[in-house]
């Protein structure tokens, strides 16, 4: 029995450090020692090529362009490139209706591979990136490039707000969200961050790295940048926001897709590697990345070893007992949409999309291309 108590006790140990014991020592750290802070606005800003990556958007493509347009950055140093990756539909038609500045219509070769053909068409000294259906605030590029200014930094990333796109929807990532970009904050601060967004984010042209396809940029990006020499930055002063998915059936199976690609830099693709770390970024990278991903196995150790142990423990019957009452009450958010019900059930449902988006890799690989999450558009 000793052997499952261990089991279950490492588990638990883990997963509540990951939880809570991580952001505790990130903000005692930040307490401690001196942090970096992100540049102000310079007042000779760059050349500026932002970047929308587009399958079959023309329902946003041409709000996102006017978008762009609009942010306060002098017209002379921004160019809006939209990069369409074989869309089918009247993508390219209304991105240059609405005034981009460059349009390449691609064959179908997945996001990384637009983007790729993107930056080497433009001609910034600062590649920014947005998704379709982000909506940047007016100063968000400026003060996004004000990052730039320390010599050493090579990728920032600004904030994102996920906004439901309807009444009534389940979804609890905004929930989720606001805890990660609290983490990041601090991460930011103390050094690099360990991951980014989608919605909004830059680097040097000097710093863009050409990835696997299937590896997305958000994770990929920020740890290779620090095994360059460069800082990966959070700017949360550039804002934009996104519309969520609406429903949590929908949230678990948008974050499987991203963890189908997610696994494939974690196993191969280097971040693994503490090659290139310095000490404090190896310890976010194995707290903030290696546990988080680690968290469904964790959560299936500790359940096995609390159901051997029950048998002859009441503590470990509570303990298995509390465990599956979390099971039981996101089984009940379906039919009893309450708050803290609708949370239990994210939990449960994001932790499990890890687990599936390996299955997913491991069973039939992961496709560079990719479609927009339903109902985010």
């Amino acid at each position: 029995m000793l052997a499952w108590e261990v089991l279950f006790w490492f588990c638990v140990a883990l997963l509540v450090y990951a939880q809570i014991g991580y952001p505790l020592v990130l903000a005692a750290l930040a307490r401690v020692r001196r942090g970096h802070s992100v540049a102000a606005v310079p007042e000779e800003l760059p050349a500026v090529s932002l970047i929308v990556a587009a399958y079959d958007e023309e329902a946003v493509i041409a709000r996102k362009v006017a978008n762009a347009l609009a942010l306060g950055y002098p017209r002379d140093r921004l160019e809006v490139v939209v990069a369409s990756d074989g869309s089918s539909d009247a993508t390219v038609t209304h991105a240059r209706d609405a005034g981009a500045d460059v349009v390449l219509d691609l064959p179908r070769g997945g996001k990384i591979r637009a983007q790729d053909a993107a930056v080497a068409a433009s001609r910034g000294e600062i590649v920014a990136f947005s998704n379709a259906n982000s909506t940047w605030e007016p100063d968000a590029l400026a003060l996004l490039v004000g990052a730039f200014a320390d010599p050493a930094v090579g990728y920032a990333c600004g904030q994102v707000t996920f906004v439901s796109a309807s009444r009534g929807g389940t979804n609890q990532e905004g929930l989720y969200w606001r805890y990660e970009m609290a983490l990041r904050s601090l991460e930011s601060r103390l050094g690099s961050i360990t991951a980014g967004n989608g919605a909004i984010y830059a680097t040097r042209r000097d710093s863009y790295i050409v990835v696997d396809p299937i590896m997305g940029h958000d994770l990929s990006f920020p740890f290779n940048m620090v095994k360059r020499g460069w800082r990966a930055v959070y700017v949360p002063q550039a804002r934009a926001t996104e519309k969520m998915v609406p429903s949590l059936e929908g949230e678990f199976a948008r974050k499987r897709r991203m963890m189908s690609h997610t696994w494939p830099i974690v196993l191969r693709g280097g971040l693994l590697s503490p090659r290139g770390y310095p000490p404090l970024y190896a310890l976010m990278i194995a707290s903030h990345r290696v546990l988080r991903y680690g968290a469904p196995f964790l959560h299936l150790g500790a359940l096995v070893a609390s159901f051997v142990l029950g048998a002859s423990s009441t503590f470990y019957a509570v303990a298995l007992a509390l465990q599956l009452a979390i099971v039981v009450a996101a089984s009940l958010a379906r039919v009893l949409p309450l708050r803290p019900l609708l949370v239990a059930r994210y939990y449960v449902l994001t932790t499990a999309s890890v687990a599936a988006g390996l299955w997913d890799w491991l069973r039939h690989g992961t496709p560079a291309g990719w479609e927009p999450a339903e109902g985010t558009r």
